[in-house]
C-alpha cells in the first residue's frame, strides 16, 4: 500500500532558520570563570616560586647530641675524682719510700762509722791498758829529756809513759781527716795529732811542728825508733812531724788528700828525729 504524499508547503523568505551555533553565555558567567581560572594559576605561580627558593637554599641539618642524665654525670666526676686521688697517693707513697731508703741509708752509714770508731778506740784503751801494765825498760829509765842546742825545748818524762800507748792512738786515728789547725777527734793536722798522741801518757809537747821539732833529745835517722817524733825540714823550723812506728814506717795527719795514714820512710825520708819517751 503506497503511501499518500504530503503536498510541499512553500517557506516565506521571513520564516526563522534554525542556527547551528551555540547560544552565548552570559557575562557573568564567564567573568566568574575567568576569575576562578585566575586564581588557580597565581596558586600554581605561587607555589612554583616557593618550590624555587625552597630549591635555591642549602638544607642545614641539626643533630642533636644525647644530654648527660645527672646519674652518668655524676659517674664521671666521681671516678675524675678517684683517678686524681689515687695519683695523689701514689705520689705520696712514692715520697714516703724514698725518704725513709735514704734514711735507711744514712743510719747504716752512721752505725757502721760508729762501730769502726768504737772498734778503734776500744783496741787504743785496750794498748793503754797492757802498757801500762808493762814496764816498759826505756820509758821508766828515762826521766828528764835533754834538749839539743840552744833552740831545744825540755819535756817532762811521764811517771809511767808507754810507747805502745803512743803508737795505739795514732793507729786509731787512721782514715780520719787533714784539716789545718784540727786537733780533733776526727780531724788533725800534723803537729795537732802528735801532740794529742803524746799527751795520752801526760807529755805536753808544744802545739806546732817548729817547736816539736826540738823538743826532747835529737837522734841520727839511722838509729831512730818506735815512738821517735820524726820532722822534715830544719830543726827548729820544720815544716811537718809525724811518729816512726817501725819497719820502716811512720805515721802523719799527712794533707787533705790523704788524711791520716802510716806510708814508707823511703818514699818520704825525713830531715831528722827527736825522742821524747
Amino acid at each position: 500500500m503506497e503511501e499518500p504524499l504530503v503536498p510541499l508547503v512553500p517557506m516565506s523568505h521571513t520564516a526563522p532558520i534554525r542556527s547551528h551555533r551555540k547560544p552565548r553565555r552570559n557575562a557573568p558567567s564567564l567573568a566568574m570563570r575567568a576569575g576562578v581560572a585566575g586564581g588557580v594559576l597565581s596558586t600554581l605561580a605561587v607555589a612554583a616560586a616557593a618550590g624555587s627558593a625552597s630549591a635555591a637554599e642549602p638544607v642545614t641539618q641539626i643533630m642533636e647530641l644525647p644530654t648527660l642524665t645527672a646519674d652518668l654525670a655524676t659517674q664521671v666526676a666521681q671516678s675524675a675524682d678517684a683517678t686524681q686521688q689515687a695519683a695523689a697517693d701514689y705520689e705520696l707513697q712514692a715520697e714516703r719510700d724514698a725518704a725513709a731508703a735514704k734514711a735507711a741509708k744514712q743510719a747504716k752509714a752512721d752505725l757502721a762509722e760508729a762501730k769502726k770508731k768504737a772498734e778503734a778506740k776500744k783496741k787504743a784503751e785496750a794498748a793503754r791498758k797492757a802498757a801500762a801494765a808493762d814496764a816498759v825498760s826505756r820509758s821508766s829509765a828515762r826521766t828528764t829529756l835533754s834538749a839539743s842546742a840552744s833552740t831545744s825545748t825540755s819535756v817532762a818524762a811521764p811517771a809511767s809513759g808507754s810507747v805502745a800507748t803512743v803508737i795505739a792512738f795514732l793507729k786509731a786515728q787512721v782514715g780520719d781527716a787533714y784539716v789545718m789547725g784540727g786537733t780533733g777527734p776526727n780531724a788533725w793536722d800534723c803537729s795537732g795529732l802528735v801532740q794529742a798522741a803524746f799527751k795520752q801518757v801526760g807529755v805536753d809537747l808544744p802545739r806546732v811542728s817548729q817547736d816539736q821539732s826540738v823538743s826532747g833529745t835529737p837522734v841520727s835517722l839511722s838509729n831512730v825508733q818506735v815512738g821517735d817524733i820524726l820532722y822534715w825540714g830544719a830543726a827548729g823550723s820544720a815544716y811537718h812531724v809525724g811518729v816512726y812506728i817501725g819497719n820502716g814506717q811512720y805515721l802523719d795527719a799527712a794533707n787533705p788528700s790523704k788524711g791520716v795514714v802510716i806510708q814508707d820512710l823511703s818514699g818520704y825520708p825525713a830531715t831528722g828525729a827527736v825522742r821524747v819517751l
